[in-house]
């Protein structure tokens, strides 16, 4: 049985929070690369700008490392969002108390894989 490649792309310590951007990589993950990324151009989240560039950076490594694929022929096959170090800042507050503001960041990995016959 001929195994099937998978072709990955990462982004680490992209300074976005990893529930916003969750919810732009739940609407495209497991979709042909096509729709995704007619659907990344359109959307107005800051998520879905940085999901395209890593998608689109996956894609350029498949059909850069085989040349018999196609962009038709590509899928998004699994697409994760870690969460990454946090940033802590000091807020200032009243009375000389001060809070601390963490700013989250979040890793990326897409994985693009071939479509089979399959459905998939």
């Amino acid at each position: 049985m001929a195994e099937k490649k998978a072709y990955r792309a990462h982004a680490k310590y992209v300074l976005i929070s990893p529930s916003k951007i969750r919810r732009v990589a739940n609407e495209v993950r497991r979709k042909p690369y096509s729709e995704v990324m007619a659907i990344l151009d359109h959307l107005p989240h800051k998520g879905a700008k940085l999901l395209k560039k890593v998608v689109h950076s996956a894609a350029s490594n498949a059909l850069y490392q085989d040349k018999n694929l196609d962009e038709d022929m590509l899928y998004v096959n699994e697409l994760y969002i870690d969460e990454g170090p946090r940033m802590k800042r000091i807020w200032r507050r009243g009375r000389g108390r001060a809070d601390i503001l963490q700013k989250r960041m979040s890793h990326i990995t897409a994985v693009v894989g071939e479509k089979t016959g399959r459905g998939e």
